[in-house]
């Protein structure tokens, strides 16, 4: 039987060769990409790794047994340490205080995607619960590294790519996906595939959150 993540990474193709044609991608990959739509991105950014961090903890919680509470807690909160060492980083770069991203209102796509996974943390069972929170992890991974291999050393947004290209991160990815395989194993066929639903739909909102921070994506406004 093939393993749930390369099963869910070939579901995928179409939707993560359109995350590398986006905009946002490409002007960032290139060091062009407006400084007002990376702020947009790394305040959204800022809030939703809050929200994700509460979805790991009730992750850690659920989890099977003691030995997994401790590897998936360590291996997720390390590379959520790092995210938010970078957060800080770019906020205060681009003139913005992390207290007051943290205040800031979160746009449609951060919504959407942070209340989609706390709504999963508390009503689905663990193994949907890695899988949906394993989007994340996987194809920033693949992003960042895909962008490494061609952007410049004095790309202004270097720091970011180098961050989700890093080996570090790459083998926290790795642990990651070690967990949610052996979640699926362990899985009737009908729960394997709320799993793999609840994986596409996160990567959807991958799709989503990048596409919003590019054009700066609010709410509507009526007067």
């Amino acid at each position: 039987m093939t393993g749930f993540c390369d099963t869910a990474w070939q579901r995928t193709a179409a939707l993560r060769a359109a995350i590398g044609r986006l905009p946002f991608i490409t002007e960032l990959a290139a060091g062009s990409l407006a400084r007002a739509r990376f702020r947009t991105y790394i305040t959204q950014d800022a809030l939703y790794l809050g929200q994700f961090s509460r979805a790991l903890a009730l992750a850690a919680a659920k989890a099977p047994d003691a030995a997994t509470v401790q590897q998936f807690a360590h291996s997720a909160v390390g590379a959520v340490a790092v995210e938010q060492a970078l957060h800080e980083k770019y906020l205060r770069e681009f003139g913005v205080e992390p207290a007051a991203a943290a205040t800031a209102e979160a746009s449609p796509d951060c919504l959407a995607y942070t209340s989609y996974l706390l709504a999963t943390a508390h009503q689905e069972p663990w193994p949907v619960l890695v899988a949906a929170l394993l989007p994340c992890f996987r194809i920033y991974w693949d992003v960042g590294c895909a962008i490494a291999a061609t952007a410049a050393p004095d790309n202004p947004y270097r720091a970011w790519i180098d961050t989700y290209a890093d080996p570090g991160f790459g083998e926290a990815v790795e642990r990651m996906m070690a967990t949610v395989d052996a979640a699926a194993d362990a899985a009737t066929p009908a729960l394997r595939e709320r799993m793999l639903a609840a994986y596409l739909r996160c990567s959807q909102y991958e799709w989503l959150f990048w596409d919003g921070a590019y054009h700066q994506r609010g709410w509507p406004e009526f007067r």
